[in-house]
């Protein structure tokens, strides 16, 4: 059986004690390849350090955060495009609306939005979404991009089917975490309806831990607990549930 986490922050200073040992449990829980997404200047060179560190699993992504977006948008903006030009980077992420957090900078948001979507489509890159309390406005924003080869996925994916069913006919699979396992949380009937071929794995972390983890540090060896849970609402065995989402990921983010 293999896994990939698609989501995980690695290189975050929560790691900063036990890093090597998160990887080790990784790659013991049959984690074969863990994408990481950026956050903004800021974030860059511990990512590329984990990159340099755990080559042969870590897999590094370049994008500015929309929780990043402040008046600095244009400096933290030209820096993700120039080193999108290294061609060393798995997709355009983390990106997207955040309007939970702070809506000073809607403006500026759809903005960078729009212009790190042009770069994936520059660079032929999946995009990585965030859509937090903000599916109106990303779906908007996509759809100045219908016809395009824009395609990806909705990160930490919490929608209805609806949504879900929306997201799926422009291009993008679903970034199934920790959610999943929660009780109550409805996801799991969302993502039987969606189905398993619209689906990856993720985890987050150091966010989002699945249970019995709930509340404490997420790591990406419990993309196998997700994976489970997966498994669970399909009623199938979990090497058939990771077989599906493991091909899903490597196509969508071209990995060998």
């Amino acid at each position: 059986m293999q896994l990939i986490d698609t989501h995980a922050h690695l290189y975050l200073p929560e790691f900063d004690v036990d890093r090597d040992d998160v990887v080790k449990r990784a790659i013991e829980n049959n984690v074969t390849k863990l994408l990481m997404p950026n956050i903004d200047i800021s974030s860059f060179k511990p990512m590329m350090e984990c990159k340099k560190r755990y080559g042969k699993i870590c897999y590094p992504m370049i994008g500015l955060h929309p929780t990043s977006v402040k008046k600095d948008y244009a400096e933290q903006l030209a820096f993700i495009e120039e080193k999108a030009l290294t061609g060393e980077f798995a997709g355009i992420g983390e990106i997207g609306i955040d309007l939970y957090w702070d809506k000073t900078f809607i403006k500026e948001q759809i903005l960078v939005f729009k212009k790190q979507l042009e770069l994936s489509l520059k660079h032929d890159l999946p995009v990585v979404v965030h859509s937090r309390e903000s599916f109106k406005e990303v779906f908007d924003t996509l759809g100045d991009f219908e016809g395009t080869a824009i395609n990806g996925v909705f990160h930490a994916f919490t929608g209805d089917f609806e949504t879900a069913e929306k997201a799926i006919l422009m291009g993008f699979k679903l970034g199934i975490g920790g959610i999943v396992t929660f009780r109550n949380s409805g996801l799991d009937k969302v993502v039987r309806e969606a189905g398993l071929e619209n689906i990856i794995l993720e985890t987050d972390s150091p966010y989002l831990a699945p249970t019995p983890f709930r509340g404490k540090r997420n790591e990406s060896s419990y993309v196998a607990i997700i994976n489970s849970k997966v498994a669970e609402i399909f009623n199938i065995e979990p090497e058939a549930a990771a077989a599906v989402t493991y091909a899903n990921s490597l196509e969508l983010f071209r990995l060998s």
